[in-house]
């Protein structure tokens, strides 16, 4: 949601991207699974809760607002953990792409509510199975005692069961539990399909409970069947519910269903960066009109994602039309450029990176599968033209957490060629779940061409030749520092523009743009001086192997990392040498940096936040403010920077920010610079100093 000059400009930007892609002859297509909660809310299903309080009737309000005539309002089945009693709620919008106008019959109240006759169910059975044997197909009504009595039978090609066939009667999807193999109907794999049709209690409508299609063809005709039976009842409302519906490139199917703390959006796949920003845009203005976040203000002022991540996937209009089959070399160079450019897994990233976060990269996993992958990956590039289960099967192993969840990794391939994974094995599609939620439209959507940018180049050529990097204890020491990960996105963002598919200035400000990390900054005697929140790698805290059957995972998230760096413009780069940094009276080095905005100097500061109830060291205790002295041994100028947890002096805030702004100028007001009095410090110990950080639990 951004004015209507910058929303053009900002279009024209997106266009020239796409123009780019379009000139090398390059279809990638993109979704993504944004994510909204109620950030002022205290409430378990805002906070740690998938089900509960009134996040349906969010859920419900947004849908309405992304409504648009011609659409199918369908309410489907989401996922389903083992302690969950039924499948969770979903609801989607089914559009056709080039015929928007997919569906005339009666609306769901979800849009318009209105009454209908009770007498109806029996009617519209006998109607739907009247107008199918006019099209051709076999077709009868039944009536069952279950629930959703009326029951049509119809077969496209075969004479359909007797009346008196207890199938008839099965259990709606939405009260079965779904099986770990996938949700199937046995009666559709037999071609006959079975409409469920009765009262919706809350809404007082009727409801249809669609049986599974494979063929998107088949489904529309179908449901223009439905329609013209609805219609010519005079009815006002339809719920049409059941098993979700098929998909291809004809259709586009977008979804909400619950999560943890959010509302989660699965938000159909867009052939271009343009036609995905105007579709994301609706979504956020549709959570707005809901009074939902894309984000969380805590009280301290800190910023933090919605808590359900953003993530984003490319593929291809069909599966074997994937960027990643037809540039079967893609995904190999994809993983190395990845490992090449931690930046693309840490800058974007939720506060829990790591081995035991949702997307950890190949080498945080254990070192023997780390040396497995340069194989693999050197076996794969020596095929011409590998195949879908070549390429799936020899990534797969590695590209999962620790413990092999395949699904917990940065650069997800459940869905690119998995046989293993039934419906949705198989669609060409690789996500990327290393990003967390964006704060805006225009934020997601420079992310979006920032993947395409880098898949359209590597698509023509591989930018590093050379094995994957071994980056040991640096890439969570060196590349926990904001400032390392801007100076590594850079150089991402400069083969971009070498390759020609650089991205317009507008497209690279939100990529580089890491306000909500800063606690504050300021201008002391000719360098800037910033204290940000920087990068830790959270622990699990517990036995790892009994956590992996949940949901959810227990962290040890007390431990805090800040970055002190100190700038100065162009040519300066002397100045920044003449200053000393005594942390909690120890001498610390700064680790030298550079950007494309000049040099830098910075060091990370490692400490414990809070204690907490369970997790690692529990005799360690916890640190309200890191003390730091910064001064220039030449002439004695010295100031000291205190970084707090919590508003300096204590005491409650009134309530949670009421905007950005406030929490700026709450986690401003947390560091406090003062003139001081120039002292060295002592040798700080062994084990608390690497080149990119300082350890304060060590003291």
């Amino acid at each position: 949601m951004i004015d209507a000059p910058d929303k053009e400009l900002f279009e024209r930007a997106l266009k020239d991207h796409d123009a780019r892609l379009a000139a090398a002859d390059l279809q990638i297509w993109v979704g993504c699974e944004p994510t909204f909660t109620d950030r002022l809310s205290t409430d378990p299903e805002w906070l740690v809760a998938a089900l509960g309080g009134d996040k349906q009737d969010r859920a419900e309000r947004m849908l309405a607002s992304l409504y648009r005539p011609g659409a199918l309002v369908m309410r489907s089945v989401g996922r389903q953990y083992p302690d969950e009693p039924r499948p969770r709620w979903s609801i989607g919008l089914y559009e056709g792409r080039d015929d928007p106008w997919l569906w005339d019959g009666p609306i769901d109240p979800l849009v318009v509510a209105a009454g209908v006759k009770s007498s109806d169910a029996a009617e519209l059975a006998r109607a739907l199975a009247a107008d199918l044997r006019s099209i051709g197909w076999f077709a009868q009504a039944v009536l069952v005692p279950a629930a959703l009595p009326w029951r049509v039978m119809a077969s496209p090609k075969t004479p359909v069961p007797a009346a008196d066939d207890p199938r008839y009667a099965r259990r709606s999807v939405h009260d079965s539990k779904l099986p770990a193999d996938g949700l199937g109907d046995e009666l559709a794999e037999a071609g006959f399909y079975l409409f469920a049709i009765g009262t919706a209690d809350k809404d007082l409508c009727l409801r249809v409970d669609m049986p599974k299609f494979d063929d998107v063809s088949v489904f529309r005709a179908v449901l223009q069947v439905l329609a013209g039976a609805s219609r010519r009842l005079e009815l006002t409302n339809l719920i049409v519910s059941g098993y979700p519906p098929p998909v291809d490139k004809t259709v586009a199917w977008t979804t909400l269903t619950p999560d943890p703390a959010v509302v989660e959006v699965n938000l159909a796949p867009s052939p271009d960066a343009l036609a995905f920003f105007q579709r994301l845009d609706s979504v956020y203005c549709a959570a707005q009109s809901a009074s939902l976040h894309p984000f969380r203000l805590q009280f301290n002022g800190e910023v933090s994602d919605s808590g359900g991540g953003g993530q984003i996937t490319l593929g291809g209009p069909t599966a074997l039309d994937s960027p990643f089959f037809r540039q079967p070399l893609l995904l190999p160079r994809l993983v190395r450029y990845f490992n090449r450019h931690p930046s693309l897994s840490y800058w974007f990233a939720p506060a829990a990176v790591g081995s035991y976060s949702q997307a950890p990269r190949p080498d945080e996993r254990v070192r023997e599968s780390f040396d497995e992958l340069h194989l693999a990956l050197a076996l794969l590039e020596r095929q011409e033209q590998p195949a879908p289960e070549i390429i799936w099967g020899s990534l797969a192993p590695f590209l999962t957490d620790p413990s092999g969840n395949t699904h917990r990794c940065e650069i997800n391939i459940e869905k690119l060629w998995n046989p293993y994974l039934a419906d949705r094995g198989r669609l060409g599609l690789v996500e990327f779940r290393a990003f967390r939620m964006a704060r805006s439209a225009t934020a997601m959507t420079a992310l979006v061409t920032l993947l395409r940018s880098i898949a359209a180049m590597l698509s023509q050529r591989d930018v590093n030749e050379d094995r994957l990097v071994d980056w040991g204890r640096e890439l969570h020491d060196r590349f926990s520092l904001p400032s390392a990960l801007r100076a590594d996105l850079d150089e991402v963002l400069e083969d971009l523009r070498a390759a020609g598919f650089g991205l317009d200035p507008l497209l690279e400000s939100p990529l580089r743009n890491a306000e909500h990390r800063i606690l504050g900054r300021d201008e002391l005697d000719g360098v800037s001086v910033q204290v940000c929140r920087a990068l830790e790698f959270w622990p699990l805290a517990g036995d790892t192997a009994s956590q992996e059957g949940g949901s959810s995972r227990l962290m040890d998230a007390s431990t805090q990392r800040l970055e002190l760096s100190l700038r100065v413009p162009l040519g300066q780069e002397k100045e920044l040498d003449r200053w000393r940094l005594v942390v909690e009276g120890r001498f610390v080095p700064l680790a030298k940096l550079a950007d494309r905005d000049g040099p830098i100097r910075a060091i990370g500061l490692r400490y414990r936040g809070f204690v907490p109830l369970r997790g690692l060291h529990p005799s360690l205790g916890a640190r309200g403010s890191v003390d730091m002295l910064l001064y220039r041994p030449d002439d004695g100028v010295a100031y000291s920077v205190a970084a707090h947890e919590w508003r300096p002096g204590g005491g409650a805030y009134p309530g949670l920010p009421v905007d950005m702004d406030d929490s700026v100028e709450r986690r401003a007001e947390r560091m406090v610079i003062t003139p001081a009095t120039a002292e060295e410090g002592e040798a700080p110990p062994d084990h608390a100093l690497s080149p990119y950080c300082f350890d304060l639990r060590w003291l």
